[in-house]
């Protein structure tokens, strides 16, 4: 993180990492829901153990209204899982938020893929990196560029300009690891995870 500037509070980051030699992060739905889990659970000034809870599932804890996290680190405006990486997009609202979201989402996510998986190590590459959202020309393309990242899924011709426009939109619309059906309107239990801020984009 030495080569990082200092995050500031109320701006908008860009924050993304892969897996460490462009490895899958995400084996299967479980490991997509954990690290929703983390990203909800993980963002508050309370610590909470995932592991610890009674109602540790995914369903369970987002449908517990008495879930305590404390006041939030950040707000999450926009994300996109991919089987190998992940795009954030996050606006820090306590000092030091962004450092601490990640470092108790990342280190979380990795310690239970480790167990699951039966490894040791690294799982991503080094730490997460971060790039500031100067103004809001930027903002809005980078939500774009977000909840279209998973297109590759549907069609690798895509982005030459051949893939079949009508297959890729349905299934980006109904892509579950991004944020995108929240932006559209989806009632979902993933809804909780993110701000509403940006919705009139």
């Amino acid at each position: 993180m030495a080569n990082r500037d200092p995050f500031a509070i109320d701006e908008w980051y860009h924050c993304y990492n892969r897996g460490v030699d462009k490895r899958k992060i995400f084996e299967d739905v479980h490991d997509y829901e954990r690290f929703l889990l983390g990203m909800f659970a993980g963002n508050g000034e309370m610590p909470v153990h995932i592991s610890n809870l009674k109602r540790s599932q995914f369903h369970e804890v987002f449908k517990d209204d008495s879930f305590e996290r404390g006041d939030s680190l950040v707000e999450v405006g926009a994300y996109g899982l991919m089987p190998n990486h992940f795009h954030l997009l996050i606006r820090e609202t306590t000092e030091g938020g962004i450092a601490r979201f990640m470092q108790k989402l990342c280190t979380g996510y990795t310690m239970y893929f480790n167990t699951k998986h039966e490894r040791t190590g690294a799982l991503l590459a080094g730490t997460f990196k971060s790039k500031h959202v100067p103004d809001d020309r930027y903002l809005k393309h980078l939500v774009s560029y977000i909840h279209l990242n998973p297109a590759e899924l549907f069609d690798s011709k895509w982005k030459i300009g051949k893939g079949d426009p009508h297959i890729i939109k349905k299934n980006l619309e109904e892509y579950r690891y991004s944020s995108l059906p929240d932006f559209l309107g989806r009632s979902r239990l993933e809804n909780s995870v993110i701000g509403k801020s940006l919705f009139d984009l």
